[in-house]
């Protein structure tokens, strides 16, 4: 299920996350912006990566 989440091809490369300290994982979910129901968002990338991926 996750490798389908993740878009992985293989379950195999999904170790990785199945195996996290559950602290990292705590740490990373703290990090991200409450859910607000009803208000749609939209990832707005900056200069920066913009730039980094027009580099290639």
């Amino acid at each position: 299920m996750i490798a389908l989440w993740l878009g992985h091809e293989s379950v195999e490369t999904t170790q990785t996350y199945l195996h996290a300290h559950l602290a990292l994982k705590e740490a990373a979910l703290a990090k991200l912006k409450p859910y607000e129901r009803g208000k749609p968002a939209r990832f707005q990338p900056n200069d920066r990566l913009l730039a980094f991926l027009e580099a290639f």
